[in-house]
């Protein structure tokens, strides 16, 4: 893999984590400060949801690392 595609790999890593905080932020209420998220009343998740865009953020995190190491190892 060249370093191009990884930068790549890397863009559609952090879309995704974006995409799992978009979903966080728009169900978890924000403490009174704005930015820590407020568990105290304990809000639900729709875990289905959750979990859809949760597997695809852990998937591009294994495939995109992996990658990463294997140039890391070219290099060396």
């Amino acid at each position: 893999m060249k370093q191009d595609e990884l930068k790549k790999e890397l863009d559609e890593f952090f879309a995704i984590r974006d995409e799992l905080f978009e979903f966080l932020d728009g169900s978890i209420p924000k403490d009174k400060n704005g930015f820590n998220f407020d568990f105290s009343n304990n809000p639900t998740l729709n875990a289905k949801d959750f979990y859809k865009i949760f597997y695809k953020y852990d998937y591009k995190a294994r495939k995109t690392f992996a990658s990463a190491m294997k140039i890391i190892n070219v290099q060396n």
